[in-house]
């Protein structure tokens, strides 16, 4: 049970739980059944977790350098091989589940997973950081509308959707731990535009993706706009508009992580409330 609960530390479970939920509700708002449902949802948590468990086991040397405490990896809770094993059997499982539900969602889970994994390699130190959340998550609402019956891609303004929550939470995931990262020679997108500049682009990028849905769905036509889109869409404008007068105005915090986390939230409900309009 140590080994178990130190993995579960491992993986990120904050934001794997996260993705896993949007991926259950994106499956439900494109009326996938029930054996789908399941398969899409525990798919993309075993997934998830892979990627979680690999990113701390790629940074285990660095963590333990700058004496993160909170990483099981760094404590020594687990072995990092065990990490390593784990993290392939996860991924196995995620990619077994999908060639359930077709290979055209077998082929885009492993394209979003193999682009996250890129990043854990070592994209991260690059300024190409941002890409890899540019193709999973604008890859992730697709996800369900391949696991229907009729498998289809989803509508292009999903796709920007999806990138432009993946841009958000990149250029503020990275903000609590700067200068850790500074110490051991991670220097992503975000660590050269600096923290202030990365938030003001994070609101930015969520205005963007709440602007491809509020049109997308409805076809362009404003006046087809539900009332629901609409007060999402306006949620995200007030928090995304907060988050960069902080920035501009105040020191950076890690109020700025949760203003963008909590605008980055409100697009993804905006995308679940579209439904059946996901699809291309």
């Amino acid at each position: 049970m140590r080994t178990v609960r130190a993995l579960w530390g491992s993986s990120h479970p904050g934001p794997t739980l996260v993705v896993s939920a949007l991926a259950l509700a994106l499956g439900l708002a494109t009326g996938l059944d029930a054996g789908r449902l399941a398969l899409l949802t525990v798919a993309v948590f075993a997934g998830q977790l892979s990627v979680g468990v690999s990113n701390d086991a790629f940074d285990a040397a660095r963590d333990r350098e700058v004496g993160r405490t909170d990483k099981p990896l760094a404590r020594g809770d687990v072995a990092v091989s065990v990490a390593w094993a784990a993290s392939a059997a996860l991924l196995a499982v995620a990619l077994v589940l999908s060639a359930f539900l077709g290979w055209r969602m077998l082929t885009a889970h492993a394209l979003a997973l193999g682009s996250a994994l890129a990043y854990n390699a070592g994209l991260k130190s690059t300024p190409w950081s941002i890409v890899p959340f540019l193709v999973s998550f604008g890859l992730f609402p697709s996800l369900a509308t391949l696991s229907a019956p009729v498998p289809a891609f989803a509508a292009s303004w999903a796709w920007l959707a999806g990138a432009a929550l993946g841009a958000a939470v990149h250029l503020t995931n990275v903000l609590p731990d700067l200068d850790d990262d500074a110490r051991t020679g991670v220097r992503g997108l975000p660590h050269r535009l600096g923290p202030r500049a990365s938030a003001v682009a994070a609101a930015l990028s969520v205005v963007a993706g709440a602007v491809a849905v509020l049109l997308g769905a409805a076809g362009g036509d404003l006046a087809a706009v539900s009332p629901v889109s609409w007060v999402f869409f306006a949620a995200v404008v007030v928090v995304a508009a907060v988050t960069a007068c902080r920035a501009i105005t105040r020191p950076p915090t890690r109020a700025l992580f949760r203003l963008v986390m909590l605008a980055a939230l409100l697009l993804a409900a905006q995308l679940v409330a579209s439904g059946s309009a996901l699809a291309a």
